[in-house]
């Protein structure tokens, strides 16, 4: 079976794009294309915690009340909120009302700014566990690698919650850490060009 389908402009992107009108344009925009921007990648690994057990499309649909609801992921904020806040965020009919994860961004906030403290910052850190190309198999043939697994590893070694391997695999897809793009689709070698015009963060 093609890993790709052709778009309503007849040109060829991966097949689960197609699964929801919403997909196309975080496919085409966002989906694979590096980022170093602390807050976003903090915001995406929160997200990626809030989707365990649910579909993405549940929570793309979701992520403005959530920035709303979580102050932007901003990190340095979130880390502050206290049992009243818990309590809101329960509260709040427009995010995933799950305690457990709730509670694991705000103390994985805590978390981040302790990072920052010795890493120098976020992205620093995650572009640090980059794997090589050359160990990667195909593209969107697997939910983990050793790289997902080694950065998940070290992170709940460090206090971090809802941070198993596979989380962090699609962490790492969608931040472009990888470039998972199907071979063929459309966007593949603008997120190979994004990645090559990179600047990898320093500690």
């Amino acid at each position: 079976m093609s890993t790709t389908l052709p778009g309503a402009d007849g040109q060829p992107r991966c097949r689960w794009c197609a699964a929801a009108p919403e997909f196309l344009h975080y496919h085409d925009t966002e989906w694979g294309f590096p980022v170093t921007d602390d807050r976003r990648l903090f915001e995406k690994l929160c997200l990626e915690g809030f989707q365990s057990g649910l579909s993405w499309r549940t929570i793309l649909a979701k992520r403005e009340n959530f920035r709303a609801a979580f102050q932007g992921f901003d990190f340095h904020r979130v880390a502050r909120f206290d049992e009243r806040d818990v309590a809101r965020l329960l509260d709040d009919s427009g995010i995933v009302r799950h305690r457990g994860k709730i509670e694991a961004v705000i103390h994985n906030a805590r978390m981040a700014r302790e990072l920052v403290q010795s890493e120098g910052s976020l992205a620093a850190y995650f572009w640090r566990h980059e794997p090589d190309e050359a160990d990667l198999g195909p593209p969107q043939t697997a939910s983990t690698s050793s790289a997902s697994q080694a950065l998940a590893k070290d992170l709940k070694k460090r206090g971090w919650k809802f941070v198993g391997p596979t989380t962090v695999y699609a962490f790492m897809q969608a931040m472009g850490l990888i470039n998972d793009h199907a071979h063929g689709c459309l966007i593949r070698p603008m997120v190979a060009q994004a990645r090559k015009a990179l600047r990898r963060p320093a500690g």
